[in-house]
């Protein structure tokens, strides 16, 4: 009860903190920045905006995301009536690094917080607090573009390919997921953290040898992520050689040079840490439940045949 309490008063805080978002001004950027998909009607734009927590749109720049930027920032051929997945982007101060919160989960099913959060580290996005929404079910792509296209209305640009490798990772980190979303021992927020350490034991090769990791290296560093989480037998052969494939061009996109992606990765890793050890947790106290059941069926069967056989 004492942790369901804590987990409570830690969801309204950042509740609180997301419903004042809109109205923070920065002084480079002024107003946060709404963006939202091109396939939204204007009462769904209204409608957008108070699942965003936006009480009054003058409180924000408002910008529609259109095919053309999906097209230019991530590839694609997609069309303007597709796009429904819009965000609030909000400029911080340096070194806060990044906060991504999916105000919709149940409608955004498929791409995690913690996914937006790597693709926009990949891409070079820093410094933002970033809240996504969308008023039907969808994929969620169109608000990474708008991530993105936020960030250029505010004269802060970013590299094309790390943008497009971004987009690659969201790509094979969500087809990873789906086609093991059934599978018994999967556990999406296991291979979020693998990711992860995939991308700091590349920095890390790169730091001590001035060199970029060979494909040879790069599967080792997989295949001990894998098994560091016991996910090894569960990520087969051919989802093995995507991810190879993928962090040879992460490498090759210049990322690792660029001097905040390891702290942003080891601030990554300690919130999907903490969901990893509500994980672990849960199965614990999962465990520990079906033993006092256990327990107390025992018992009250003891004390069932005790009294039958006075009688």
């Amino acid at each position: 009860m004492k942790k369901i309490t804590s987990l409570l008063l830690i969801g309204l805080i950042l509740l609180s903190s997301l419903a004042f978002a809109a109205d923070v001004i920065d002084e480079k950027w002024g107003k946060p920045t709404y963006v939202y998909g091109a396939g939204l009607s204007e009462s769904q734009i209204e409608e957008t905006a108070r699942l965003l927590q936006i009480d009054n749109l003058d409180q924000v720049n408002a910008i529609r995301i259109m095919a053309a930027d999906m097209k230019r920032y991530i590839g694609g051929e997609p069309v303007d009536s597709s796009l429904f997945s819009s965000a609030l982007v909000t400029k911080r101060n340096e070194g806060f690094g990044l906060q991504v919160t999916v105000l919709t989960p149940d409608r955004i099913s498929q791409i995690t917080p913690q996914m937006y959060q790597n693709a926009a580290i990949t891409a070079g996005v820093k410094d933002v607090e970033i809240a996504i929404a969308s008023v039907i079910n969808v994929t969620g792509e169109s608000a990474l573009t708008g991530i993105y296209k936020a960030l250029e209305a505010n004269g802060e640009q970013l590299d094309t390919q790390r943008m497009q490798v971004g987009q690659d990772e969201l790509e094979t980190v969500n087809q990873i997921n789906q086609e093991n979303a059934s599978t018994e021992g999967f556990d999406s927020a296991r291979f979020d953290q693998v990711m992860i350490e995939i991308k700091q034991a590349l920095a890390d090769l790169k730091e001590r040898t001035g060199e970029l990791a060979t494909r040879e290296d790069i599967e080792q560093i997989i295949n001990d992520a894998l098994a560091k989480y016991d996910l090894q037998t569960i990520i087969n052969q051919t989802q093995i050689n995507n991810l190879l494939i993928f962090f040879e061009k992460y490498q090759q996109s210049g990322v690792l040079d660029a001097t905040e992606v390891k702290e942003q990765l080891r601030q990554l890793s300690d919130q999907v840490s903490d969901r990893v050890k509500d994980w672990v947790d849960q199965a614990q106290t999962s465990g520990l439940l079906d033993q006092i059941g256990q327990f107390f069926r025992e018992l009250f069967q003891s004390l069932a045949d005790f009294f039958r056989n006075l009688g």
